[in-house]
């Protein structure tokens, strides 16, 4: 398997008369703070050079920052409709993570001007809707749809955390956006939960916490 998505599966799926292939990917679901963010592309079917303009859109987590802000930005510009669902720290407390996930992929579909005719989604990540649903292992490194939806979710999530990193001074939101670095679970020590944070995400801080790694 290449680490290079493409549109073989979008196209196997255009050609056998399927008009409406969406991408499905979600950041955050690790995170001990912040929502899980769920974000849905599609793709113009059969457009030339498609391809060519997303080159070197990928899985979010092997992108660095600035690659993941410009493809974003040529992913709204040439996608046929692309939108975004969110579940909070609440809910997921509430209802799980994987629910919550669920929900935020629900949400995200509800946000399409049309439901898509076949949906392409990472393992795992099933909204209970009655649709034409591919799972894939690692699909972000497959389908370029799955892709484009990675990108979006990781950076309207980084976003959304960074606007959180004035609202809660002193957690490094901005830094480690809600996972578990060593900064961030010494933060909690110190200063307490948030309303943000999840409180079910129970974690065992080390005894003398490791330096954060760099940031991708």
């Amino acid at each position: 398997m290449t680490d290079l998505p493409d549109l073989s599966l979008e196209y196997s799926l255009w050609n056998n008369g399927t008009k409406i292939v969406a991408g499905m990917d979600e950041a955050g679901r690790g995170a001990l703070a912040g929502p899980v963010t769920v974000a849905v592309v599609v793709l113009p079917a059969h457009r030339p050079l498609l391809h060519s303009t997303l080159c070197g859109v990928r899985d979010s987590k092997q992108m660095t920052p600035p690659a993941r802000e410009r493809a974003a930005q040529l992913i709204c510009q040439v996608a046929d409709s692309w939108t975004l669902g969110w579940a909070s720290a609440e809910e997921i407390d509430t209802l799980g993570i994987l629910a919550a996930t669920r929900l935020a992929a629900e949400r995200a579909l509800a946000g399409l001007p049309s439901l898509p005719d076949h949906l392409l989604t990472d393992f795992g990540l099933l909204p209970e809707l009655e649709l034409s649903i591919t799972s894939l292992v690692k699909g972000d490194r497959r389908s370029l749809s799955i892709a484009c939806a990675s990108v979006l979710a990781k950076t309207a999530r980084d976003a959304y955390l960074r606007h959180l990193d004035s609202r809660y001074p002193g957690y490094g939101f901005a830094r480690h956006k809600g996972y578990g670095t060593a900064l961030h679970r010494r933060a909690i020590l110190e200063h307490g939960y948030t309303p943000i944070h999840r409180k079910t995400f129970l974690f065992a801080p080390p005894a003398e916490p490791a330096p954060d790694p760099p940031l991708p």
